[in-house]
């Protein structure tokens, strides 16, 4: 009988545990060269940056870090008139943007990489339409509008101006979506004089992809096919004939 506890002991003590993933009896070190992929941050700049990393190959990357925007948003001005206006060297900044961004198709644009386009074109859905497309075509990017908005960019925006989803996602509505992120950036302060251009064009830069920060390149150069579509110097040719003086 003695020899019978001794071999059920023995196999209570042995019984096979639950499996467990190889890489949580790792050390640090060595877990993490069991990573796939590259990082999902830029290379570090010491140029001003509002936004780090991108998400699905977008255009528009997210917050890292900002500046509060209550002050900013309650001196925006009303509808048709002021920043939201379609004529003035803010419009002709967004502009400069759109071109960057955007191409021909302009407010209607959509990142060429998704293979499932939304069901109408962008102007034509309301916010929560354009919610349910991202919901329902996981994989692919999202880049949309005239800004190229990718969904956390998109969603933050629209919560912090107040915008109801079920608004269309207009062109003006997409101009105050924008004016929000060029706020940000540093626009007040710039218009104000207490802003050098080309730092402020660096802010501009670091939420635009296509942008070229004072480097001549992308700020997110190379990071998911990421690359400036005009030359630093055409663009701070462009900027000084928007903001003269």
């Amino acid at each position: 009988m003695r020899w019978k506890w001794a071999v059920l002991l023995f196999a209570v003590l042995n019984v096979a545990k639950p499996p467990q993933a190889a890489a949580e009896f790792l050390p640090m070190v060595s877990r993490a060269s069991l990573l796939t992929g590259q990082s999902t941050a830029p290379p570090a700049r010491n140029s001003p940056s509002l936004f780090a990393g991108t998400s699905e190959g977008s255009l528009f990357a997210p917050a890292r870090t900002r500046p509060s925007s209550g002050g900013v948003l309650a001196s925006l001005p009303g509808d048709g008139g002021g920043w939201e206006g379609q004529n003035g060297p803010v419009a002709d900044l967004r502009t400069l943007i759109a071109k960057a961004e955007a191409g021909p198709k302009n407010y209607n644009a959509v990142q060429n990489g998704a293979k499932i386009k939304p069901p109408a074109l962008p102007t034509q859905l309301t916010i929560r339409q354009i919610y349910a497309w991202i919901k329902k075509t996981p994989g692919q990017p999202h880049a949309i509008g005239r800004y190229q908005f990718i969904p956390k960019t998109l969603r933050r925006v629209v919560r912090e101006l107040g915008v109801d989803p079920r608004t269309r996602f207009s062109p003006l509505v997409q101009d105050r979506l924008a004016n929000l992120l060029l706020a940000e950036a540093g626009l007040h302060a710039f218009l104000a004089g207490d802003m050098p251009r080309q730092a402020f064009m660096n802010n501009l830069a670091a939420i635009w992809a296509g942008l070229p920060n004072d480097t001549g390149r992308s700020h997110y150069h190379g990071y998911a096919g990421n690359k400036a579509t005009m030359t630093w110097a055409s663009f701070d040719a462009q900027m000084a004939q928007i903001f003269p003086g």
